[in-house]
């Protein structure tokens, strides 16, 4: 089954490290780990933020218990076979939201996409036959899904290289 460590370790390099950034035009605002203020405003962490105690130790884990509970947990990540496959599910649905990473996945083993992990989903994902060619699919569901924003909203090609960046290195 996979494993969290590993998956949270590959995801923070992803997202900059530890670090406190906000980018004009992200709709997330503040960011700190990933964890976008305008999206997540009741994060115990920010408490410790606002207080200016970057250097805190119960920061860093407050980080991990986030992404364990709203993403990892969510995904059903310990339940996944594939290390590969349950990091897949895990970025996505942090960039971009679990149900639309769930609803991705669906796609790519023929499951309805309704954006719920259940037992019918989580059986295709540990059956499909092939891990590289869930993650290929899956990166191309991704890109489309990157295409569809730029498209919509103009405004969010300035994040397009990062998006491709990040579905590239899960390949």
């Amino acid at each position: 089954m996979a494993e969290f460590e590993p998956a949270f370790q590959r995801q923070m390099k992803n997202e900059g490290g530890f670090r406190l950034h906000e980018i004009k035009g992200d709709s997330g605002g503040m960011t700190y780990a990933g964890i976008a203020r305008n999206k997540w405003p009741n994060w115990a962490g920010w408490k410790i933020i606002d207080r200016g105690d970057m250097e805190n130790p119960m920061l860093t884990q407050l980080v991990r218990e986030f992404y364990i509970e709203e993403f990892w947990s969510k995904i059903k990540g310990d339940e996944i076979v594939s290390e590969d496959i349950a990091y897949t599910l895990f970025g996505m649905a942090i960039n971009s939201g679990r149900r639309t990473a769930i609803r991705i996945a669906q796609t790519v083993v023929g499951t309805l996409p309704d954006g719920a992990l259940g037992p019918k989903t989580l059986k295709a994902i540990n059956d499909y036959p092939d891990t590289e060619r869930f993650v290929a699919y899956f990166a191309l569901g991704r890109l489309a899904r990157y295409r569809n924003i730029c498209f919509n909203k103009r405004s969010q090609t300035k994040f397009l290289l990062g998006w491709l960046d990040r579905t590239l290195r899960t390949l």
